[in-house]
C-alpha cells in the first residue's frame, strides 16, 4: 500500500521543494516507485530542480484540476535527470515522476480568481498512485493553512514539517501541529533547516522536541554549498556525502522504518 507523504512549512523559504525532491531522488535510488505531486499552485517551481523546462510542459496540475486531462497524463519521468546526476543509469534501481504545477501568469491568476474543486484533487493523488503502482506519494504543500493544504494533511500517513530556527518558523509551526493533531495524522515529523553550523545541533533538537512535543528526524545545517547550486539540480546526488545529503538520507530511513512499524 502506497504511503502518502505531505511535507509543508507555515512559512515560504523554508527550503521545503529542495527538501522533497532530494527525499524522493534518495528513495528513487533505494528502489521505490516514487511520485510527487507540486500542489503549491500559487509559487510553484520545484520541476526546476529536475531541469524540466516549463516552455515544454504540455500538461500540468492545473489542467487535470479544470478537467482538461488525466492525472497520468500531467506527469513527468523525471528519473533520468536521476541518472544524470548519478553519471550511470544503472545506479537507479527505482521510478519517479512528477505531476508540476503551471508556472503562466495566466494559469495561476485564473486558480486564485476562480479556485478548483478539492475532491478533485483527492481524486488525483488516488489516481496517480494506482495509475503508477507507486510506493511512496510525496505531496509539495503550499505553505500556510488553506484547503488544500489541510486535505494533503488530512490524508497522509506521514508529515513532514519543515522549520527553520526562527521565531516566526516557531509560532507558525506550532499553529500547523495543532492542525496536524486534530486531523489525527498518524505521523508527524519535524526537520529544521538553515541551521547555522556553529549552533549546538543536539541542543535545538531538545529545545524544538519539547516545544512540540514531537520528534525531530533531521537538522540541516545552512550551507554555501547548496546557495550555490541555487535549485538547478539534485544536491544529495552532487554531493552525496555532504552532511546534508546524508542527514536526507536519514530522514528517508525513518520514514521508511516508521511505515514497516506501521
Amino acid at each position: 500500500m502506497a504511503q502518502i507523504i505531505a511535507v509543508h512549512s507555515f512559512r515560504g523559504g523554508t527550503g521545503k521543494s529542495n527538501l522533497i525532491a532530494n527525499m524522493a531522488a534518495t528513495m528513487a535510488l533505494q528502489g521505490q516507485r516514487v511520485g510527487i505531486i507540486d500542489t503549491d499552485i500559487q509559487s510553484p517551481g520545484i520541476h526546476v530542480i529536475f531541469g524540466i523546462n516549463e516552455n515544454k510542459m504540455e500538461r500540468t496540475l492545473n489542467d487535470y484540476l479544470w478537467g482538461y486531462c488525466n492525472i497520468k497524463d500531467a506527469a513527468y519521468d523525471v528519473t533520468e535527470a536521476l541518472a544524470i546526476e548519478q553519471g550511470n543509469t544503472s545506479t537507479v534501481k527505482g521510478s519517479l515522476h512528477l505531476v508540476p504545477c503551471s508556472i503562466k501568469a495566466s494559469e495561476i491568476a485564473r486558480v486564485l480568481r476562480e479556485g478548483y474543486d478539492v475532491v478533485r484533487l483527492n481524486d488525483g493523488f488516488q489516481e496517480f498512485i494506482r495509475s503508477l503502482k507507486l510506493d511512496y506519494l510525496l505531496i509539495d504543500t503550499h505553505p500556510g493553512l488553506n484547503e488544500e493544504t489541510l486535505l494533503s494533511i488530512g490524508i497522509s500517513n506521514v508529515l513532514v514539517i519543515l522549520l527553520r530556527p526562527d521565531h516566526q518558523d516557531f509560532q507558525g509551526t506550532a499553529v500547523t501541529v495543532d492542525v496536524a493533531r486534530k486531523l489525527k495524522v498518524p505521523k508527524m515529523l519535524l526537520v529544521i533547516n538553515k541551521v547555522l553550523p556553529s549552533l549546538n545541533f543536539l541542543d535545538l533538537q531538545q529545545q524544538v522536541e519539547k516545544i512540540y512535543n514531537a520528534p525531530v528526524v533531521g537538522i540541516l545545517p545552512l550551507s554555501e554549498d547548496m546557495v550555490q547550486l541555487a535549485s538547478k539540480g539534485l544536491f544529495s546526488l552532487r554531493y552525496p556525502q555532504h552532511p546534508i545529503s546524508q542527514t536526507i538520507k536519514g530522514i528517508t530511513n525513518q520514514i521508511a522504518s516508521l511505515v514497516v512499524s506501521h
